[in-house]
């Protein structure tokens, strides 16, 4: 018999079925830590993991196979993880559902191999070994660092580069309608885009992608594809510095590589781009402000003949989901170029940019647009 239940449809992303508790704790534990380390999830145990038929557990041995969950989970894995550990009946038969919250101390790992060898998160359903970036940035999560907060060692402050992004700044906020304040090195120091330290200024990271082309993964690659996929280039442009103007650079060559259409509303003729504008300018800031840092690649503006899409480097941060992403819920990755971007007025309401590209889609008359998440990128189409 199979259950309707969503917890018993397949196995998701966050689920995993067990047909009995295996004998060596490991075979499960990766599957407890990538949980952790990822989204959270249930492992549930009586059903068959390839013909999702419930199966269920004996009740003679239901709490000591219980216990034995608990017990390994404590022994085993690094920090502690405390897992909720119940009983369910499912059409008469009884499975054991074991639900583990996302983690807030990460790295999450298998004590017996250490934190490089036994760090694992979910990819596309399955329990994988983290790779050494991957664990850097859980290391962060749980440490809750930023990486564009930290020093830029070596990466001189001049008071030319400090000037001039300090007038972008206000130029920004003109252009978006906001309050005239000045902004000088006192408010980059407040927004940890300057660091104080002996008496002397340090660039953070993000000074660096505010004010350079210094870090080479920092760019904007665009393209025109003919037709529906990658094979045949017809234009290539590769957009550098600040990341502020790269998404200026970016959004205007979108613009000019798709349709501009009239449509005669009443006697006027207005002019009218066959994407919204909007939208694509809500695309491109929102893959510089979630980009995972400390991933080599480039954000990617793809347009192909039916299509826009944007990718960055790095998948859901901390934890999020793709439904809480749909609710306006926001994790920052990167806290000092969001902040930057919303005294910029490019970043208008915290949460609301995979929202307002929704709302732009359909306010157009255009399909709803879709939304891929692979192991460490994020495609907004």
């Amino acid at each position: 018999m199979m259950a309707k239940d969503a917890l018993f449809s397949g196995e998701s992303k966050n689920i995993e079925y067990k047909v009995a508790l295996p004998d060596k704790s490991e075979k499960y534990m990766k599957t407890i830590v990538a949980f952790a380390n990822t989204q959270g999830g249930k492992l549930i145990i009586g059903v068959d993991d390839r013909t999702h038929q419930i199966v269920g557990v004996e009740n003679e041995v239901l709490f000591q196979l219980m216990d034995g969950i608990a017990n390994a989970v404590s022994d085993s894995c690094v920090p502690q993880i405390i897992p909720d550990i119940e009983p369910q009946t499912v059409n008469g038969k009884t499975v054991i559902v074991v639900s583990v919250e996302p983690g807030k101390n990460r790295p999450y790992y298998l004590k017996s191999k250490g934190k490089e060898q036994g760090t694992y998160i979910r990819v596309a359903g399955t329990s994988r070994l983290a790779f050494p970036d991957k664990v850097k940035e859980l290391e962060m999560e749980g440490a809750r660092i930023s990486w564009d907060e930290l020093t830029c060692v070596g990466y001189p402050v001049t008071d030319e580069a400090t000037e001039k992004l300090c007038k972008d700044i206000e130029s920004f906020r003109e252009k978006a309608g906001m309050s005239a304040n000045s902004v000088k090195k006192e408010q980059l120091i407040n927004w940890k885009i300057l660091k104080q330290s002996d008496g002397q200024l340090l660039a953070t990271n993000a000074y660096a992608l505010l004010t350079s082309d210094y870090f080479p993964f920092s760019k904007t690659q665009c393209a025109v594809f003919k037709g529906a996929d990658r094979v045949v280039f017809l234009d290539k442009r590769e957009f550098t510095g600040p990341v502020y103007n790269q998404i200026e650079e970016a959004v205007d060559f979108v613009l000019r590589n798709i349709r501009l259409g009239a449509t005669i509303g009443g006697l006027v003729r207005k002019e009218k781009y066959e994407l919204p504008p909007e939208a694509i300018r809500e695309m491109i800031i929102n893959a510089h402000c979630h980009r995972n840092l400390l991933d080599e690649s480039c954000i990617q503006v793809a347009i192909y003949d039916d299509r826009l899409e944007v990718t960055s480097p790095g998948g859901l941060y901390n934890g999020l989901t793709y439904e809480e992403v749909m609710n306006g819920h926001s994790k920052l990755r990167n806290k000092g170029i969001a902040n930057v971007f919303s005294q910029m007025g490019l970043v208008e309401a915290w949460g609301s940019g995979i929202k307002r590209i929704f709302n732009c889609a359909r306010e157009y008359g255009l399909p709803e647009p879709k939304i891929q998440e692979f192991d460490n990128m994020f495609r907004v189409e």
